[in-house]
């Protein structure tokens, strides 16, 4: 038998519908997949040329578990001079974004601690929290406020036992940003409270309309925020795994205790041509966000044409998150989709409660498997 957390925790939705399309597809079934939250472009060749380089000069082994000092300093220059971080090498440990995240909730959360999360929000940080003992609370947002999560609802949520609040900007599965006054408002309550704030910011550089804001950016943020980023949806790096994580000192050796006694270190050449695709030219890394606009406004178009559906337009990431009339539940709906649509969305709960209703469409992929995957949705939803 498993341990007992490891039966509490469901696998990821997302995952789970990947493993079936991909069992579809080899079975030699034509599968349009929305399914993935991967960019379907190839990492720049800068970046390639440099993880080579590194390969043939022999940088294949261990190297310092906080990670390589350069790739450090370049994630700091970069935190402090785009969003306004005031932060400097030391406090930045070099780890897959995922791991930097399960590493915070392990580092931080204790059972019977409580942390407070937006609904809906991302697969895995309810499974990240529960196997830290912790208990998520979730936020309801609404869809008409663009799933914006409400200042005055996560302060209502607090109670003696809340530990950490997190939050995803721009966010996976709704696409939205956060506002900068909002953010300011949930920064009062978190220091007002003393609570910790855990900022997935993996989407910062996707954004179409508005800025990206940093809560650790925000006057007194700093020494309580645990800031997340990554090279994955940036630069289509979803395979060399790599990010990092942004915090005092004090936490970011806490955090690279867990490292240490787990991973180590993050592959060293990996981390070489890290340094590249920050420091580098950034033109490919422009033209994916051009690139990724248009497919927004053409999916957010297929989506107002099919009748039963509606959806706000993202203000960021690569995702649409349409309602759907249709009744029967969002899981049920993904399957009937699937099966005989031959199409592959992620189900709405699969983000929470709040997700229900809903489905999430990822539009990393061509114009072309877009137009054809609006297509098979619309004639199967007229057939329900």
């Amino acid at each position: 038998m498993v341990s007992k957390r490891l039966q509490e925790i469901p696998a990821s939705g997302t995952i789970a519908i990947s493993n079936l399309v991909s069992q579809m597809k080899s079975e030699g079934i034509d599968i349009v997949s929305f399914s993935m939250g991967e960019p379907d472009f190839t990492t720049p060749a800068n970046i390639i040329e440099s993880c080579c380089d590194s390969l043939n000069a022999g940088f294949t082994h261990y190297t310092p578990s906080m990670g390589i000092p350069e790739l450090r300093q370049a994630v700091a220059d970069m935190e402090r001079e785009v969003d306004g971080v005031p932060c400097q090498a030391s406090n930045v440990l070099v780890t897959p974004t995922k791991q930097a995240i399960f590493m915070i909730a392990l580092a931080y959360i204790d059972p019977g601690d409580e942390v407070i999360l937006p609904d809906p929000s991302w697969v895995s940080y309810e499974a990240c929290i529960r196997l830290a003992g912790g208990v998520p609370v979730y936020v309801p947002t609404r869809y008409e406020d663009e799933f914006v999560v409400d200042p005055a609802l996560v302060e209502a949520a607090v109670t003696p036992r809340t530990r950490m609040i997190i939050l995803n900007t721009p966010s996976n599965p709704t696409g939205t940003v956060i506002p900068a006054d909002v953010l300011k408002q949930i920064a009062d309550i978190a220091i007002s409270h003393d609570i910790l704030v855990l900022s997935d910011e993996i989407y910062e550089s996707i954004i179409y309309e508005g800025r990206h804001t940093s809560i650790a950016s925000l006057p007194d943020m700093f020494d309580r925020t645990l800031l997340v980023s990554g090279l994955s949806k940036t630069y289509a790096m979803t395979g060399w795994r790599l990010g990092w994580a942004v915090a005092s000192e004090e936490r970011i050796k806490a955090i690279n205790k867990l490292q240490s006694h787990s991973i180590s270190c993050c592959v060293s050449f990996v981390q070489k041509a890290a340094v590249e695709a920050i420091r580098g030219p950034q033109d490919d890394k422009e033209a994916m966000v051009r690139e990724f606009r248009k497919r927004r406004d053409l999916a957010v178009d297929l989506i107002a044409d099919i009748p039963g559906l509606e959806c706000n337009v993202p203000k960021g990431a690569f995702y649409v998150f349409p309602k759907y009339d249709a009744d029967m539940p969002s899981a049920k709906l993904a399957e009937v989709l699937l099966k005989e649509g031959h199409v592959a969305v992620t189900p709405g709960t699969a983000f929470g409660p709040g997700g229900e209703g809903f489905f999430r469409v990822s539009y990393a992929t061509s114009e072309d498997q877009i137009r054809e995957g609006f297509d098979r949705i619309r004639k199967t939803l007229a057939q329900l």
